[in-house]
This record gives C-alpha cells, sequence and structure tokens, in this order.
C-alpha cells in the first residue's frame, strides 16, 4: 500500500517535468480540453441512453429500432476513444467517471423506460445536442489554430446532425 501512495507523486512529477509544446498555449489548451470534456460527457450520456433503447425498444418499429439503435451507439462508442485521446494529446486528463459526466453533461436522461416514439425523440434532442456543444467548442479551437481538435469536431457535428436528422424522419 505505501507502495502505490509512493508512486503518484513520481507520476506527477514526471508529467510536470515534461512541457507540451505543439504551438498552442497552455491556457488555449486548457479550454479546448475543458470544451472537449463537455463533448465527451454529452457523447458518454447520449452512448448510454441509446445501448438502454437498444436493450428496451418494443413495439411494431422494434427490428427498425433495435438495429438503428445498435449503428448508433456501436459509432458512439469509438468516437468516445477519440475525444478522450485528443484531450490526452491537449496534455489533460479526460474525464471517466458518471460523477464527471453527470456534472458536465447537458443532456437528460429519462427516469424510466419511454414508449418506443419517445426514444426516438429523446435521442433526436440528445444527438443535437451534442451537436450544440461540439458547434460551441469551435470558438476556442479556432482561436487556438487547432486543426486536429476542429477535425474531430466537423466529424461529430456530420455524425450527429446526421443521426438527428435520419431519427427525425421516423417521427414525421
Amino acid at each position: 500500500m505505501a507502495k502505490a501512495s509512493k508512486s503518484t507523486p513520481k507520476r506527477a512529477a514526471a508529467t510536470a517535468s515534461v512541457r507540451i509544446d505543439i504551438g498552442i498555449s497552455d491556457k488555449d489548451r486548457a479550454a479546448i480540453a475543458q470544451e472537449l470534456s463537455k463533448l465527451l460527457a454529452d457523447s458518454y450520456t447520449l452512448y448510454l441512453m441509446t445501448h438502454n433503447f437498444h436493450w428496451n425498444v418494443t413495439g411494431p418499429l422494434f427490428n427498425t429500432l433495435h438495429t438503428m439503435f445498435m449503428e448508433q451507439y456501436t459509432e458512439q462508442w469509438n468516437a468516445l476513444d477519440e475525444i478522450a485521446e485528443r484531450i490526452r494529446a491537449l496534455g489533460h486528463y479526460a474525464p471517466g467517471t458518471y460523477r464527471e459526466y453527470s456534472k458536465l453533461s447537458s443532456i437528460e436522461e429519462p427516469e424510466s423506460v419511454p414508449e418506443a416514439l419517445d426514444m426516438i425523440r429523446l435521442l433526436v434532442k440528445g444527438n443535437e445536442s451534442v451537436a450544440k456543444t461540439a458547434r460551441a467548442a469551435f470558438k476556442h479551437v479556432d482561436e487556438a489554430n487547432d486543426q486536429p481538435s476542429a477535425d474531430l469536431l466537423t466529424r461529430r457535428l456530420d455524425i450527429h446532425e446526421k443521426n438527428a436528422w435520419m431519427l427525425r424522419s421516423l417521427l414525421q
């Protein structure tokens, strides 16, 4: 036990001694990492909601929704790693607990299992929320001339706006 506590300061000291010099200031990297942390929290919350709905959907659209939800949560799961790794590349720790996500996320989760059409409505709203979070992060990314983060945000916007459109089409 004592050994573990001694290694923590060494890790912090080792990390502190290696300065990041990628052409983005410490202040800008911190601001971008904060915005990407919000994106990660929204993305994880949406992932979890989509997976939950995949498991629990019922009704005449079962097969369509079950398959669509699986495609969407699988894509979202893979995106989580990309977002977290960008935060790490900027020199910050990525949030990784439900507590952190609940503080950072703009998405409200349902308290029970909704009906299929309500699931669709909630996922439209969730995808739109992730898109808004990604769009809001562009201010910091553009100011810092951070092309890798801009590319990540553009891809996430494209996917979430497309998902919202496809889900919205089921309600018309």
